[in-house]
């Protein structure tokens, strides 16, 4: 779209909301992409945060599953050492 059919355009919008100077109408356009953009990068930092929370769930489901897995192990360690009595 060149400039001739966006003013072209922006006058049709005038005449449609009626007493709206082309002043105001391109202010509440500007308004409205600034919180557009506000928004956006609200949105941006709430995926990041979303994300950094999913990595530390997963960190903690593979702690908690090695944390099992050693003492397991440990407990199987000391269940025989019970069984041949203790070491000295």
């Amino acid at each position: 779209m060149d400039e001739a059919q966006f003013q072209d355009k922006l006058k049709e919008l005038v005449k449609e909301f009626g007493g709206a100077t082309e002043a105001q109408y391109v202010s509440s356009l500007t308004k409205d992409n600034k919180n557009q953009k506000k928004l956006e990068k609200s949105i941006s930092e709430l995926q990041e945060s979303l994300d950094y929370l999913r990595i530390c769930i997963k960190y903690q489901l593979f702690d908690l599953e090695a944390t099992r897995r050693e003492n397991e192990y440990l407990r199987k360690i000391l269940g025989g050492q019970d069984e041949q009595g203790p070491k000295q």
